[in-house]
């Protein structure tokens, strides 16, 4: 077992497994057999050029044994940061051929959050872009390496520099391997065991890895696509990032490929390069953030394009308003708009397609597996009444029991009985379906993107002008919440907001967490029990800006 691993405990295990949640199967030999079974259909395509479902296992099978050549082993961790793009997928696939555990970095993850992976995983080896608009990655990872002691391997989609393996060379490379090889190693894996780590959105400076093993990862796109229309007509269209859960696996990729479906990737969200894909190639069913939906209803363009092939789709990442439900409806009339709650550590939750209206305005679902156990817990933690507001907190098939290497956080985030407090503050509708109420931990949502005020203030109080800081929630039409940084100045000191963002982007941070706001405090206003009352400033900032709109 991988050292820093919290396993489920065997009891319920063993009741996954005689309720056929577990089919003890590998993620790689889960999808083999997909590919197999609908081995002519167009598996995955982006703009220009579609995969079957034989052409893509053939490529990653390919890749694996190629990988296997340049020296990864299995068990082994990796950092795999990609955005939308095919080779995303053979590489995802080739992982889990050979047993290598990928931790799903986003795209927009620099220098700090990198070798924060590293250092917390012990990651041997790095898969990356050579550059985005914004950065060099060849630079980056080369000084990851020099700052950390495990990584020893770089491979790079591109441009090629010196120390770094060509993943292009790779994925077109024959092997003189035996694939018989690839047999062997998955016979080894222990299916409880993790197969890649996705990462939380927690509300410390310090990442959290969450591991989704194999048995419960696979249960996870199983139970997402009962409830989501999907049929082996249907066309998915991925545009949020897909190292997120949703477009990955809720049901994302996986859970459209367990269907025998059409996964069309994309790395853009602009409304007109959506409309056109959406025609092209009929698309039935898109992952979405609230900010996106907004956005794109509210785009005259809209009204350019047949998009009538449209059927479902899944708003995520934070609370949708019944006004753009409703304003979506009407505009794609062959559509419903399906709230999904979702977690990388595991619960989903999904507003049901024939569902009451009303509930649908109103709730963000219920849990997908009738063995997903949830609680709604006081501050004594004790269950509240039925109606009243606590924190959610579940246990289930595929909700994972400790994040990786983190045993003091594992105690403070998980009951005595493994229930995971999930933060968010939610009570139960009567219909059964449960409705957001807010949430206890520190985190700004901002357009689905959960950030750590905690991390941020940190990195501000850094700053020589800066003696108190307490980053907060402002409220935003399309993003649904932006950060603004509340500061208290040393005596005689002065900060304006350029200087705020350039010293933050010294620290080499994802541009999503930067505040978008600053307010300059002579002191914070207090709670009773003398701490910094976030509540009152969020209402200063919220009631701020609303005068300003006059």
């Amino acid at each position: 077992m991988l050292e820093g691993f919290v396993p489920f405990p065997e009891e319920y295990a063993k009741k996954y497994r005689e309720k056929g949640y577990w089919e003890d199967n590998t993620l790689a030999n889960t999808f083999k057999a997909v590919c197999a079974k609908y081995a002519d259909r167009v598996a995955v395509c982006d703009a220009n050029t579609e995969v079957t479902y034989a052409e893509l296992d053939k490529r990653a099978e390919k890749l694996a044994l190629n990988l296997l050549d340049a020296g990864l082993n299995p068990g082994e961790i990796v950092i795999l940061q990609l955005g939308n793009i095919l080779e995303f997928v053979y590489i995802y696939f080739a992982f889990q051929k050979i047993s290598v555990r990928p931790i799903l970095a986003l795209h927009t993850h620099r220098y700090r959050e990198l070798r924060q992976f590293v250092e917390l995983s012990g990651a041997v080896a790095t898969f990356t872009a050579d550059k985005a608009k914004d950065c060099d990655f060849i630079e980056i990872i080369n000084r990851v390496e020099a700052d950390t002691s495990t990584l020893k391997k770089k491979f790079v989609l591109g441009s090629v520099a010196e120390g770094f393996h060509s993943l292009d060379e790779l994925l077109a490379a024959e092997s003189d391997r035996d694939p018989s090889e690839l047999d062997r190693i998955q016979h080894a894996i222990d299916p409880c065991d993790p197969a890649l780590f996705l990462l939380s959105g927690g509300t410390t400076g310090i990442p959290k890895m969450i591991p989704r093993s194999h048995n419960d990862y696979v249960c996870n796109s199983k139970l997402a696509s009962k409830f989501t229309g999907i049929d082996d007509s249907s066309v998915l269209l991925d545009v949020l990032p897909i190292a997120h859960n949703l477009p990955l696996a809720c049901p994302g990729l996986q859970g459209f490929m367990l269907k025998g479906a059409k996964v069309v990737l994309h790395t853009s969200t602009r409304a007109e390069q959506v409309f056109d894909l959406i025609q092209k190639h009929n698309i039935t069913h898109i992952h979405v953030v609230p900010a996106l939906l907004i956005m794109w209803m509210n785009d005259e363009i809209v009204k350019n394009y047949n998009l009538d092939s449209i059927r479902v789709i899944q708003s995520g990442g934070q609370r949708l308003q019944p006004e753009t439900r409703l304003l979506t409806e009407k505009i794609l009339t062959n559509c419903t708009v399906q709230e999904n709650f979702g977690m990388a550590e595991g619960l989903l939750m999904f507003v049901r397609l024939d569902d009451p209206s009303d509930v649908r305005l109103e709730t963000i679902g219920r849990p997908v597996c009738d063995d997903d156990e949830v609680l709604i817990l006081d501050e004594d933690d004790k269950p509240v009444q039925p109606g009243e507001v606590g924190e959610f907190c579940c246990r289930g098939p595929y909700t994972l029991r400790g994040y990786f290497n983190a045993p003091e956080h594992n105690a403070r985030v998980f009951t005595p009985e493994g229930f995971y407090r999930s933060g968010d503050l939610m009570r139960q509708h009567e219909s059964g379906n449960y409705m957001i109420e807010g949430r206890k931990k520190d985190l700004i949502n901002r357009g689905g993107e959960k950030i750590s005020a905690e991390e941020v203030e940190n990195l501000i109080l850094n700053h020589p002008s800066v003696k108190n800081i307490a980053c907060v929630a402002m409220p935003d039409p399309v993003m649904g919440e932006k950060m603004c940084a509340c500061v208290v100045l040393i005596d005689g000191s002065d900060l304006s907001f350029e200087d705020l963002t350039s010293h933050l982007l010294t620290m080499e941070i994802a541009k999503f967490k930067l505040p978008e706001r600053l307010e300059i405090l002579d002191e914070f206003p207090l709670s009773t029990f003398g701490k910094v009352s976030k509540k009152d400033l969020v209402q200063m900032v919220s009631e701020k800006m609303a005068a300003e709109q006059v």
